[in-house]
Parts: structure tokens; sequence; C-alpha cells
């Protein structure tokens, strides 16, 4: 008898052990589950945060065709139900590529010149520009729709340009750099989005 009372209570003490290893595997598997589950949801979270905007114009590798890309995102902006042109005001910089040779570059002639009477001068100045860039057609789209406001951003600017600065050479490097900024920030403005590489001179006259 005391032989039997002596291993009841080892064998209740053993069933207690392996009642509470039982639940500690339950729990570390169900915390590796939830962990599982933690980290494929957040893979999951992180693709989409990482995932391609449909609304962002893409660079357009060379040989490309720029408004074929363009209708292919502007396709996927549509199914994702906010419209072609996408989310507005929010300025968003499109880089230039680190090997511009690697990629198409598009251009685009504004098609009317600028003409405008120069600050402190009974001079004038009529400037005809074009732009580039090596982003989809979707840029280049944008310029077209937006050119008044592009316009009238730069007839502005131009206005307040003394005639001596833009006789200089550094004063026309300085001019351009001014006209990719006002074309850029109209765009983002607009369209939520820049892209623009470049502004080239086609015509400058200053009389």
């Amino acid at each position: 008898m005391s032989d039997s009372a002596d291993k009841a209570p080892a064998k209740k003490g053993g069933g207690k052990k392996t009642l509470i290893l039982l639940l500690g595997g339950i729990l570390l598997l169900g915390g590796g589950g939830a962990a599982a589950g933690f980290f494929v949801a957040g893979s999951i979270h992180g693709g989409a945060a990482v995932a391609e905007d449909p609304f962002k114009p893409r660079l357009v590798a060379k040989g490309g065709d720029p408004e074929a890309i363009a209708n292919e995102w502007t396709a996927k902006a549509k199914t994702a139900g906010e419209g072609a042109q996408g989310p507005r005001g929010r300025g968003v910089d499109l880089p230039r590529p680190r090997d511009p040779s690697a990629y198409q570059a598009t251009y685009f002639q504004i098609p009317a010149p600028f003409t405008t009477n120069m600050a402190d001068s009974s001079a004038f100045a009529q400037i005809s520009i074009a732009v580039s860039t090596y982003y989809d057609g979707r840029v280049i789209q944008a310029v077209q729709a937006h050119e008044l406001a592009i316009r009238s951003a730069i007839l502005m600017m131009l206005a307040q340009e003394q005639e001596a600065v833009l006789e200089t050479p550094r004063g026309k490097e300085q001019l351009q750099a001014k006209l990719l900024a006002i074309v850029n920030d109209t765009l983002k403005a607009k369209t939520g989005f820049g892209g623009i590489d470049n502004v080239y001179f086609t015509n400058f006259v200053i009389q």
C-alpha cells in the first residue's frame, strides 16, 4: 500500500509536467503560427506599400515605346478606379535616371513662342522652347494638357528678367534652369508628378 501511495503522487506530478509541456508546445506553435501569420501579413502589406503606383510615369528603356507604356499604365490606373491622371497635389519628383543613355528620350516642342517685355527696359524677348523626358508618354501628355498654365507661369517669370542678364551665356543657363523648375512645378501641381528632364531653347531673340 505504501508503495502504491508513493507511486501515485509521482504519476500525478508527471501528468502535470506532461500537461505543462503540451501547453507550452501549443503556445509555442501558436506563437510561431501567429508570428508566421504576422510575417505573411507584413509581407503582403509591405508588398502593397512598395507596389508600383499605376499613376506614376515609368522610365522608358532604350528602344521602348513611350506611348505604348503610357497606354498600358493608364489602363491600370483606370482599373484602380481613380481616373487616368491619378491623384493631384502630391508634388512627386520623378528623378533623372542615373544612366540616361540606357533610356529613351522623348522631345516635345512647345508650339508657340513666348513673347514679353523685359523688366526695366523697352526691349522684349521672344523665346521658343522644347522639353524632354525619359519617362513614358503621360509626361508629354501632361505638358500638352496644361500648356496654358505652363505658358502663364513662364511669361510671368520672363517679364521679371533683365535684358542685360539674358544676353549673357550665364544668364541663359540660369533662365534654362528656371524654365525647367517652372514646367515641373506646374505639372506637379496639376497632375501630381513632374518628369521633364531638360528645357531647350529653339529660338532666342531679344530686341
